[in-house]
């Protein structure tokens, strides 16, 4: 789990295809320092694992990681080329503050940058938003944009607007994209688990009542009604039983 908060500017050392997959090796000598064999790093905000010994990386400011095709297919890493700028981040520890929001490192769609409009000390960012995330994504909410933890502007149908103040801009590889630039999108989680227990996603099975029971119509409670509040699930379902 990652908060969206880039530690460093790391860049490709090599990316090499291995039939459907491929292999990563990144330079970042913050992220690497206390690397251990199968720690998590999130690149562009896709969470890869280091594949080679904790010491060798911190020696080397280096690590490598396996990219499996799901990966190349729903994010940008199979564009990167040697010496391209990436977004690292280690995981958050538990205790510690949650600077951006919850990130998990699974990218869920690729936009694209569409316009920069400058301002005096910040540029608003317009970014192409799949059809199928566009529900997930709302005024004022968070979005995960190549691994940074961005508040939207404003939300539309196909796109959404973001605004980078100066140390994104210097910090990440939001201050290099240009239009027709491809990013890595991660929705907020909540919204995702909020609609798939709702059933509003529309695939099978309903949502567990108080007493774990399933409804005969595949929605809960005695009634084979669904309870609108979960809070009060217990005793709504007392009350109808």
């Amino acid at each position: 789990m990652f908060t969206g908060i880039v530690e460093e500017l790391g860049r490709v050392v090599a990316l090499e295809t291995e039939g459907d997959s491929a292999r990563l090796r990144v330079a970042g000598p913050l992220v690497t320092s206390d690397a251990e064999h199968g720690s998590s790093i999130a690149v562009n905000g896709v969470c890869l694992t280091v594949i080679e010994d904790g010491r060798e990386a911190a020696a080397a400011g280096e690590f490598t990681a396996d990219v499996m095709a799901e990966t190349l297919v729903k994010s940008n890493l199979g564009d990167l080329r040697p010496g391209d700028p990436v977004n690292l981040e280690r995981p958050m520890q538990l205790g510690a503050r949650l600077g951006g929001h919850l990130v998990q490192g699974h990218v869920d769609g690729v936009g694209t940058v569409l316009s920069r409009t400058p301002g005096e000390h910040w540029e608003v960012v317009r970014v192409s938003l799949p059809a199928a995330l566009s529900r997930y994504v709302v005024d004022k909410g968070s979005i995960t944009v190549d691994g940074i933890s961005l508040t939207v502007v404003e939300a539309d149908a196909d796109s959404f607007t973001v605004s980078l103040i100066p140390t994104t801009l210097e910090l990440t590889t939001l201050g290099r994209k240009q239009p027709g630039a491809a990013v890595n999108l991660e929705v907020d989680v909540i919204a995702k688990y909020t609609e798939r227990l709702l059933g509003l996603d529309g695939k099978a099975g309903g949502a567990t009542g108080a007493n774990g029971a399933t409804g005969a119509n595949g929605t809960t409670g005695a009634t084979g009604t669904t309870d609108a509040t979960l809070a009060t699930g217990a005793a709504i379902g007392a009350q109808r039983a």
